[in-house]
């Protein structure tokens, strides 16, 4: 399998609208990070999104991605599901409903929130998605799929390990008996904020202990702010195995 970030950033992304700082006026492309999302492709050519932001359509472009074959929603806030409506452009070409996968209070926000896809109706052009609501291991795109449970602040989120590769962002808690459903992966994707602690992400210490406790063979770390610094200077600081993930990287597993 491979796994292509589509986007490292925030919710703000990288550069932040309006800032000065040194990151947001970096050079270097590593810095410029797009809201976090990633495409998984199988060894039979399907393809899995988690997470579906704002700059969907975008980073859609960018990798100029033809098919697509399931979304993994970690949860409903805007910068993971702001770019749902695009998925109309697959089922325009593939002629099907896009399976969507997530948890139960994610599926009662998309439907609130984007009442006019799920709802009955008869206006032609609108997105096309199947909502499936997943609290145990799965089949997706002819894979399996295991959710794993995590916090964000006080909201419930999913986390996802296909095979050896685990997704995990936006978390700041997962509690024990979760994290043994990722023994075994041999690589991790794990959110870090920035360096000082947050109140509902993991920071760059936190995230640490979390791979400390996995002992993937590599460890990506993305949903990336300006406030963590540039990321050739962090990269140094990092423990071996374990990286700073950054748009368009892809990883073999």
């Amino acid at each position: 399998m491979k796994l292509t970030f589509l986007g490292t950033g925030t919710s703000q992304g990288v550069p932040v609208i309006a800032c000065r700082c040194h990151v947001c006026r970096s050079v270097d492309e590593r810095d410029r990070r797009l809201r976090t999302s990633a495409l998984l492709t199988t060894d039979d050519g399907k393809h899995i999104l988690f997470d579906i932001g704002p700059d969907f359509r975008q980073q859609m472009l960018r990798q100029k991605v033809e098919s697509l074959d399931a979304i993994m929603v970690t949860h409903a806030h805007r910068d993971h599901v702001a770019g749902l409506d695009d998925v109309r452009s697959f089922n325009y070409v593939q002629h099907k409903n896009m399976d969507v996968y997530l948890n139960a209070i994610a599926k009662h926000a998309l439907m609130r929130d984007y009442g006019y896809i799920f709802e009955h109706h008869e206006y032609p052009g609108l997105p096309e998605a199947d909502l499936h609501e997943v609290d145990a291991p799965f089949v997706a795109a002819g894979v399996t799929v295991i959710p794993v449970k995590a916090m964000h602040k006080d909201l419930p989120i999913l986390a996802f390990r296909v095979g050896e590769m685990a997704y995990i962002t936006d978390a700041n808690h997962i509690a024990p008996e979760e994290l043994e459903k990722l023994k075994g992966v041999k690589v991790m994707v794990i959110n870090a904020l920035r360096r000082q602690k947050h109140f509902s992400h993991f920071s760059l210490p936190e995230a640490l202990e979390v791979i400390d406790k996995v002992q993937p063979e590599q460890a990506y770390l993305t949903h990336i702010s300006h406030e963590m610094g540039l990321h050739a200077e962090v990269e140094k600081t990092l423990p071996q195995g374990v990286f700073l993930a950054y748009d368009n990287l892809e990883v073999e597993i």
